[in-house]
């Protein structure tokens, strides 16, 4: 981790995870043996930690993720999307998991969700900031006591934020793709991504957004299509069009949103939405609508 990383005086999660929330459901805690099938349910990730034991872990062909990989040592498993995943125990050395689904508002559209890759395995070794959190979360998970299922989630999601941490510090290691987390474990473009995040709806041009990195607008403009994988133009369009659609599920008025996002009127704001998701906002609303079983 370079020194300029990890004095970085800036919140780079806060913004994200206040506009697109994640909860996490304890579901698992205790011994597997054999094969365990965990399906793929839209919306949900998954969180395991393995404390003991052994396994193979396996994938469909063209998953994205390894058709099979072996986790030999306490491990964190984090799938950020719905995939299927099997885990092969054997019977006489079951391996000891405590497990959580996340759901992550937005499902796969969640900024984070996207930006990282479908699977991330920590060695619980390397990771000694969240060993006080696992501490916890294990104490708790170990007896039934009063409240224990709500205090289990609620450390599964501090567990979540402590992991984002840690691979913000470790994107190599990682192994993380071009984009979002990429873009954040950069010290001189994560002072733009975060400001483009906390004021969305602020006239950002490349050269302002230069400024706040502390580059050159060419240095800067090719360095963050380098580390996100698109020009910030696109990325703050990207990231206005998330929100409107959040706030479309929510029930807010198209013209309020426009307002919000720096959008001249409700019908600039249509246009772009036209333009880059392909349908206008009332109809993209509607089959959102009819994925979620809702009938309004």
């Amino acid at each position: 981790m370079s020194d300029a990383t990890s004095n970085l005086d800036i919140d780079r999660l806060s913004a994200l995870l206040e506009r697109f929330r994640v909860r996490s459901h304890l579901f698992h805690a205790g011994p597997l043996c054999g094969v365990t099938r965990f399906a793929e349910r839209p919306g949900l990730g998954f969180l395991h930690v393995m404390r003991r034991g052994e396994m193979a872990v396996t994938h469909r062909a063209g998953s994205g993720a390894p058709k099979r990989i072996e986790v030999r040592e306490p491990s964190l498993l984090f799938y950020p999307r719905p995939l299927a995943h099997h885990f092969h125990n054997a019977p006489r050395e079951g391996a000891d998991f405590t497990c959580a689904t996340l759901e992550f508002e937005g499902g796969v559209h969640h900024p984070l969700a996207r930006a990282l890759p479908p699977l991330v395995v920590v060695p619980l070794a390397r990771a000694e900031a969240l060993q006080h959190t696992l501490a916890l979360l294990f104490a708790e998970t170990e007896q039934v006591r009063c409240g224990q299922r709500h205090l289990a989630d609620r450390l599964f999601e501090v567990l979540l934020l402590q992991l984002l941490r840690w691979l913000l510090d470790h994107p190599e290691e990682a192994a993380l793709p071009a984009g979002l987390m990429m873009g954040l474990a950069d010290p001189h473009i994560a002072r733009a991504l975060t400001a483009m995040h906390e004021q969305p709806g602020s006239p950002w041009s490349v050269q302002s957004l230069a400024e706040h990195a502390g580059m050159s607008r060419s240095a800067f403009a090719a360095t963050f299509k380098a580390q996100v994988g698109e020009t910030p133009g696109d990325y703050l369009a990207h990231w206005r069009l998330t929100i409107a659609q959040s706030k479309l599920r929510n029930g807010a008025a198209l013209k309020v949103i426009a307002n919000d996002l720096g959008y001249a009127s409700a019908s600039a704001l249509s246009r772009v939405f036209a333009q880059k998701v392909g349908v206008s906002p009332r109809e993209w609303l509607r089959g959102a609508r009819a994925d979620a079983g809702d009938s309004r």
